[in-house]
């Protein structure tokens, strides 16, 4: 069994907590660990905080003021992705890729991108051009020793 959803939110701090709660009902039901569970919701609640805080300018209309978060468990994988429509990740002058920077260790903010980094297996930043920012990453899953539903 494959489990799916996919959320449309607005970019508002309340919805945070929503996708956050609806991933870990979700694999709570599936039997997936709770360590697992508790590392993907992490990484979940800050992607959606950068949704939220960079996904886009509210002044620029509907499409910007809302992001979408889907979640995929298949198999022995999580994955997630949280896109917005805002301006998308920095691209250098030479065109390479997005890198994250560095934030000083005594900084309230800037850290949640290498924080997804640290919890996920893999993460991919990258940008959908003229729609946003895309945030994907996934984790391999480990079971309760009680869970009766698999997904696979």
């Amino acid at each position: 069994m494959s489990i799916w959803w996919s959320l449309h939110l607005r970019r508002e701090a309340a919805s945070i907590p929503l996708a956050r709660r609806l991933l870990l009902g979700t694999m709570e039901t599936a039997g997936v660990d709770p360590d697992i569970s508790f590392d993907l919701s992490v990484a979940l609640s800050e992607a959606c905080a950068n949704a939220v805080e960079h996904g886009g300018d509210k002044g620029l209309g509907e499409a910007s003021a809302d992001y979408c978060v889907t979640a995929y468990l298949d198999g022995e994988t999580c994955r997630i992705e949280v896109s917005d429509s805002g301006p998308g990740f920095p691209v250098h002058a030479a065109g390479c890729a997005y890198t994250l920077p560095q934030a000083p260790a005594f900084a309230e903010s800037g850290r949640g991108l290498c924080l997804i980094e640290q919890l996920a297996d893999h993460v991919h930043f990258g940008n959908r051009p003229g729609r946003g920012a895309v945030v994907s990453f996934d984790k391999v899953l480990k079971w309760r020793e009680d869970a009766l539903l698999k997904v696979s």
